[in-house]
C-alpha cells in the first residue's frame, strides 16, 4: 500500500449549515475519510453520512463503527445499498460488535456475551454479502463487489473474523480502565502482539488489508517532554517511556508528531489514522507535513 490515509470521527451535527461547514473543512484540510460513530448522543450515522457526501467532492464517507447488535441485517443492507448510491460510491461500511453496556440498557437491547455479539456480527456480514449480490443483479450497487468493509476491535475472535472478511481492520490502543479516566492505554508490546495475531490469522490476505488506529488525543506543543509527563500522571500503569511508545496519543511539534506517525507505520503497519472531531483543525498541519510519505 502507498501513502497514509487520515479520517476524522465526527461527534455532532449542529444543524445543516454547521455540518456542511465542518465537512467542507475536513475536505479542505485533506482528510481522506469523514466518519460517523454509532453511539447514543451522537448523530444518526446514515443520514449524517449521506449529508456529508452531498457537500463534499472526494473524501470517502464511513461508519465508525456500527453496533451491529442494534441493527437488523436486512434493514441494514437496505440502508447500505441506498447510501452507496447517494454517496456516489464513496461509502465505507464500518461494523463492530458493540461494547458499551450502558447503551444496551438505555435502548432495551439485551446485553449478551461478546461471543454472541460477534456471532451476530458475522451473520450480518454474510447477509450483507448476499444483499450486495442481489443489488448487483438489480444494478443498484455502485461499488462492486460491495463497499469496503471496516471491522473494528481487538479481541481474538473479532480479529479472526476481520482476517477472513475485512478490507480494513481498526485497532484501538485503549481498553476499559478504572475511574476517573475510564480507560487504559495498551502498551506498544500489547498492540504489536494484536497486530501480529491478525497478520497470522489473515495469512496471505494480510498484505491486502489496511490497518487503522484510532488516536486518543492530539496535542501540539513545543514542550513534548513536559506534556508527556502530565499525560503520564493519568496512565500510571505504564512507564513514561512505555507511554511515549504506545500508539494512543500524538503530542509534540508538528514535525515530532509526523515522525511519531511514521514510527507507528513502521512498527505496526498503521497507514490509516483516525482522529476525533475536536482535533479536526489541530491535526491538519500534520496531514500537510505527511503528504507524499
Amino acid at each position: 500500500m502507498g501513502s497514509f490515509r487520515f479520517g476524522v470521527a465526527m461527534h455532532s451535527v449542529g444543524g445543516r449549515e454547521e455540518w456542511n461547514k465542518k465537512c467542507r473543512q475536513a475536505e479542505r484540510f485533506g482528510y481522506d475519510v469523514i466518519l460517523v460513530p454509532d453511539h447514543l448522543g451522537l448523530p444518526a450515522p446514515f443520514s449524517a453520512m449521506v449529508a456529508a457526501a452531498g457537500v463534499t467532492e472526494w473524501p470517502r464517507i464511513g461508519s465508525f463503527v456500527l453496533n451491529t447488535s442494534f441493527w437488523n441485517p436486512t434493514l441494514l443492507a437496505r440502508d447500505v445499498v441506498t447510501a452507496d448510491q447517494l454517496t456516489d460510491g464513496r461509502l465505507e461500511v464500518g461494523l463492530g460488535a458493540g461494547h458499551r453496556k450502558e447503551e444496551f440498557e438505555a435502548t432495551g437491547f439485551p446485553w449478551r456475551p461478546l461471543a454472541e455479539r460477534i456471532d451476530h456480527l458475522e451473520r450480518t456480514i454474510d447477509h450483507l454479502s448476499g444483499a450486495y449480490e442481489e443489488a448487483i443483479r438489480a444494478d443498484t450497487l455502485i461499488q462492486r463487489p460491495g463497499p469496503p468493509l471496516f471491522l473494528g476491535g481487538n479481541s481474538d475472535r473479532l480479529l479472526a473474523l476481520a482476517a477472513r472478511h475485512a478490507d480494513i481492520v481498526g485497532f484501538s490502543a485503549l481498553t476499559k480502565g478504572p475511574a476517573p479516566q475510564g480507560f487504559r492505554i495498551l502498551s506498544a508490546e500489547v498492540m504489536a502482539e494484536r497486530v501480529a495475531f491478525f497478520r497470522s490469522a489473515a495469512g496471505a490476505r494480510a498484505a491486502e488489508v489496511e490497518l487503522n488506529i484510532l488516536v486518543r488525543d492530539v496535542v501540539i506543543t513545543d514542550d513534548r517532554d513536559g506534556e508527556a509527563r502530565r499525560w503520564h500522571e493519568r496512565t500510571p500503569d505504564l512507564s513514561l517511556e512505555e507511554f511515549l511508545a504506545a500508539p494512543a496519543v500524538l503530542l509534540g511539534r508538528v514535525d515530532e508528531i509526523a515522525a511519531q506517525v511514521c514510527s507507528w507505520r513502521d512498527r505496526f503497519g498503521f497507514r490509516y489514522l483516525t482522529v476525533h472531531e475536536p482535533w479536526l483543525e489541530t491535526f491538519a498541519p500534520v496531514i500537510e507535513a505527511l503528504s507524499g510519505e
